[in-house]
């Protein structure tokens, strides 16, 4: 049997904490390597001087990234980033080191004791990030836009002319409004000035995410994605580019846990206790779900803007998106029906969305028969 030296990396800004697990070494091997590129030649030197047989290493998924990961597979060195929520962990250990954590690190790797992440290319992480600054770009517009209108209910000042705020007019009234105080002047104008600046950012981010989703890496899926009501090209490619591999969910099931949208369970002593969601995994794409099942309470309907969505996809795919219309809407107001909140019937629909979500993007690039891979 072929000899495997465990590493545990416990990554930071400033340096790496190595814990090295050799066969026939009862104690590790430890150290700390520079973070700079020097420092990690000579890590993988050390690594491949000092390792016995096949190099496996393990750090925990954080900020510094895939970077290092990378470094170490084009070196031939086979790297785990792992998901630092399912790290086993003991109740009773209350003393944390950055020694103690890289030891940890190899002796649960070479256990088998480690869940890894798909790391994604540097291109997927390129779509990623730019799915994710156009969310925090919709976080910023909505704080700014709040403490403008908060500043303005303070003021007394109330719109009138219609009953939506932030539309054309809305905006226009707000260029109108001239204040008697000049420091109060002063402050409106910070802060519509601050809402001016977030709205354009979201509007740039919002076309360069519609470019990418033209790109033939992702135009077939978020084609497929906007034949669903509820789902347009943003929410589409923010699916798509945040998942990118839908090949490691093997089943409908698996998607619908990695997304938190399962109910957590305290069974024990034959007595099975379900409570909410989960809510582990993706958080962007659950609310990117759970918006579009919001979309089920309305009656089943085609309108123009999905008719034109659907126009040269696949019939297959046409064929699972009615499906999956017709039973949302009918689970929707079924449970309402029940006298559930709408809430709760609109996460219970997301769920289910997220099957017929798996069942158009799975078949294609695992050959599976689409007819079939809803019933899975």
């Amino acid at each position: 049997m072929e000899n495997v030296t465990y590493v545990g990396l416990d990554v930071h800004k400033a340096f790496h904490q190595v814990a090295m697990l050799i066969p026939g070494c009862e104690a590790p091997v430890e150290w700390r390597a520079e973070t700079d590129t020097r420092g990690l030649r000579r890590l993988i030197r050390r690594l491949e001087r000092d390792a016995d047989g096949v190099i496996h290493v393990a750090y925990e998924a954080g900020p510094c990234g895939y970077g290092l990961q990378r470094e170490l597979e084009t070196h031939g060195i086979a790297c785990m980033v792992v998901a630092p929520s399912l790290i086993p962990r003991k109740p009773g250990d209350r003393i944390k080191t950055d020694r103690r954590d890289a030891r940890k690190l190899a002796e649960l790797l070479r256990a088998n004791a480690l869940t890894p992440v798909m790391p994604p290319t540097p291109e997927e992480e390129a779509a990623r990030d730019l799915f994710r600054a156009r969310e925090d770009a919709r976080q910023d517009l909505l704080r700014a836009r709040h403490r403008l209108g908060k500043w303005l209910l303070r003021q007394g000042i109330a719109y009138t002319r219609g009953k939506k705020a932030w539309t054309r007019e809305y905006h226009a009234w707000l260029r109108t409004l001239r204040l008697d105080d000049p420091t109060a002047q002063t402050v409106f104008d910070a802060y519509r000035v601050r809402v001016e600046q977030q709205e354009s950012a979201c509007r740039g981010l919002e076309e360069a995410l519609a470019t990418l989703a033209a790109q033939p890496a992702y135009a077939e899926a978020v084609g497929y994605l906007r034949c669903f009501r509820g789902i347009d090209t943003l929410t589409a490619i923010g699916i798509v580019v945040e998942l990118f591999d839908f090949g490691r969910f093997d089943s409908p099931r698996g998607l619908m846990s990695y997304l938190g949208l399962v109910p957590s369970e305290h069974s024990t002593g034959g007595h099975p206790r379900r409570g909410a969601i989960t809510k582990t995994g993706n958080r962007p794409v659950r609310r990117l779900h759970i918006e579009a099942a919001w979309h089920a309470r309305h009656p089943v309907h085609v309108s123009r803007p999905l008719a034109a969505r659907r126009q040269g996809q696949p019939a297959w795919v046409i064929a699972i998106a009615d499906q999956a219309m017709a039973r949302l809407h009918r689970r929707y107001w079924r449970m309402v029906g029940r006298g559930k909140p709408t809430n709760q019937a609109a996460v219970a629909v997301a769920r289910e969305l997220a099957g017929f979500v798996w069942a158009v993007l799975y078949p294609p690039a695992m050959g599976l028969d689409p007819a079939s891979a809803i019933t899975r």
